[in-house]
């Protein structure tokens, strides 16, 4: 592509904050501490996670002839400028990413997996700023609410520019289907902007896809082409990475085929503003965390207990600052988290357990055991800190 590649090697990574938490560092895979999520509900752009499966890209310079590649089965099939794209509406859509290996480590210590050892971190929320999707399939004559084009299409393909190993070599790539892709209350994004600002070069600058609601590994970056295509996308990550298996398989019985490529994330929550143990003084501890839920849904509640699960109480939810937060109101954000507080009162060695419940009553696991699987993805059992008496500043 004109003016941006993807290099072999890892010599001319960007710069990252200092504070960020590496899990590796070719390809560079970094997230926040865990307290920095709570601090703000939009995540600032330096402290959201870093997941990537190769070199970052290269900018070598960026004019008019930057564009991206819309073809396959389709009838008119066309480049797209930069200036086509930012010729539509654009919108803001505020909305929570998340690596489908969050809480890997937790997983981790049951039995061994395969995967970056995330924390609790793997996660950001910000206000993505683009063109619809829809609007810009409209433009090669594919109508809102479209199932199938004329010529056999029901997925979108998004390739990058990106190379990884996984792939042999060749770009990372994804899919969603054409049905959530031309529905413009899916508000999926061609992305060039994030939290106000043009995109950095780790968070796909100049064009990535943004998909509310789903795992992060569908919203591809560096965006080269877009192919809509008759069966899902076959690349590595869609077809053997990014599934959900049960307990019972490991590496010796598996069978990718068996199995759908994961779309949207369960539920999920994570205490934050304390880590998995810690000293405190005897009294008052206040407990943050954030709880989102994929496909749209709100957040109808998050529980806190301290005794194991045998009593709870109703920690307070918010979004916007100074807005009480409704689940599924239009006056929520509805891809995004909410931040989740409440205060309890510490006079023993404690375990404080946080669970979240979605608007289609759906509930976090108890245990990490019942969702184990071989890549550690999707580890959304009830979050679990120990908090033992002693010297503090909380």
């Amino acid at each position: 592509m004109p003016g941006i590649r993807g290099p072999a090697e890892y010599s001319q990574e960007p710069h990252r904050h200092p504070s960020l938490k590496v899990n590796a560092k070719e390809p560079f895979n970094a997230e926040p501490p865990r307290s920095a999520l709570v601090s703000s509900y939009v995540t600032p752009v330096d402290l959201f996670y870093k997941r990537n499966h190769g070199p970052i890209p290269i900018v070598d310079h960026l004019d008019s002839s930057y564009s991206v590649t819309l073809t396959g089965l389709i009838q008119n099939p066309r480049k797209l400028f930069i200036k086509d794209i930012r010729s539509l509406p654009k919108y803001n859509v505020t909305a929570t990413l998340q690596c489908a290996g969050n809480r890997r480590t937790a997983m981790s210590k049951v039995r061994n997996v395969r995967g970056v050892g995330w924390d609790v971190s793997a996660i950001g929320n910000a206000v993505w700023g683009g063109a619809k999707l829809a609007d810009v399939l409209e433009l090669v004559g594919i109508a809102n609410l479209t199932g199938s084009t004329d010529l056999g299409g029901r997925h979108v393909e998004f390739v990058s520019v990106d190379r990884c190993k996984e792939e042999n070599g060749a770009p990372y790539k994804a899919s969603i289907p054409l049905s959530q892709a031309t529905n413009p209350e899916a508000d999926v994004l061609l992305a060039y902007e994030m939290n106000g600002e043009t995109l950095n070069r780790d968070h796909g600058f100049p064009l990535r896809v943004v998909v509310p609601g789903v795992i992060g590994a569908r919203s591809v970056k560096w965006l080269d082409s877009i192919n809509v295509i008759a069966e899902e996308c076959q690349g590595f990550f869609m077809q053997k990475d990014y599934n959900m298996f049960p307990p019972s398989v490991n590496w010796d019985n598996i069978d990718w085929s068996s199995r759908r490529p994961q779309m949207d994330f369960p539920v999920q929550s994570a205490i934050c503003s304390v880590e998995d143990v810690q000293m405190v003084k005897p009294g008052k501890v206040s407990i943050k965390g954030y709880a989102v839920s994929g496909g749209g849904r709100g957040i109808e509640r998050v529980d806190i207990s301290l005794d194991g699960g045998k009593n709870w109480v109703e920690a307070s939810r918010t979004q916007k600052p100074e807005m009480h937060y409704i689940s599924e109101h239009n006056s929520s954000d509805k891809w995004a988290w909410v931040l989740f507080e409440a205060t309890i009162d510490v006079s023993q060695t404690t375990e404080v357990i946080a669970k979240a419940v979605d608007s289609a009553a759906n509930v976090q696991p108890e245990n990490v055991e019942s969702v184990w699987n071989l890549r550690g993805v999707l580890n959304t059992s009830w979050h679990r800190v120990l908090l033992r008496l002693g010297h503090s500043n909380l």
